[in-house]
């Protein structure tokens, strides 16, 4: 995929407030309710826990959810009914750093 794409699909990703409200999520954390597997990272929120915390319901949810994951700023790993996920934090700086490039 070329820069452009990535970086249209990323500001589609971003442009959207809740998916902005998901990543702020995602930055602070927590303690999540449901016990993580030892092989989860630890910054890692299960979707239960954003949808408790965003108050919207888990389709909804995981449709932002796709969205992120897609655009790479969010990374998921999924252990048995459960899909973790967490902030690429790298990607995010990537993105600033081709913003100051492009504007």
């Amino acid at each position: 995929m070329s820069t452009e794409a990535s970086l249209d699909r990323t500001l589609h990703a971003i442009a959207d407030p809740t998916r902005r409200r998901i990543l702020l999520v995602l930055k602070e954390g927590g303690e999540s309710k449901t016990p993580a597997p030892r092989h989860v990272h630890a910054s890692c929120l299960c979707g239960g826990d954003i949808e408790e915390r965003i108050h919207l319901s888990q389709p909804t949810i995981s449709h932002h959810m796709a969205i992120l994951t897609k655009a790479g700023l969010v990374e998921a790993t999924k252990h048995g009914q459960w899909r973790w996920y967490r902030r690429n934090d790298k990607a995010i700086r990537q993105v600033v750093k081709m913003l100051r490039g492009k504007l």
